[in-house]
């Protein structure tokens, strides 16, 4: 029989098992971003950051919340997050001198500089 300490813990190892998904995160160390915006940096489908980001929240390692059309991630808080902040502050020390990890940080500026109604349409094709 599996704990449900057992099941949290695989389920980060498992998010944490996959190059994208600890670049998102560490994307969100910055402060809460919508979709497209991680998108933007990423340089991947749409529908592939939205999977990723659905491992993320499952494992508790990231907040979700909807406005709108816009759909926004940022890293956990408060209490929800006390279980996994040994973990991402883990990652931001292992991965605070690596060299892609500083590439995403630069590029994240000018994204952020960009209205997020403006990204989805240039995304879309609608620009």
């Amino acid at each position: 029989m599996n704990s449900e300490s057992m099941k949290l813990t695989l389920r980060v190892t498992k998010a944490l098992s996959d190059l994208q998904r600890v670049r998102i995160l560490m994307l969100l160390q910055g402060g809460e971003l919508c979709v497209c915006q991680i998108v933007e940096v990423l340089a991947l489908a749409p529908s592939t950051i939205s999977k990723h980001l659905s491992v993320l929240s499952a494992a508790g390692l990231a907040d979700f919340r909807k406005e709108g059309r816009w759909a926004y991630y940022s890293l956990p808080e408060g209490a929800s997050g006390s279980l996994v902040r040994p973990v991402l502050k883990w990652l931001r020390d292992s991965l605070k001198n690596d060299e892609a990890v500083a590439k995403d940080a630069q590029k994240l500026k000018a994204v952020v500089a960009c209205k997020p109604e403006s990204l989805c349409r240039r995304q879309r094709g609608c620009a």
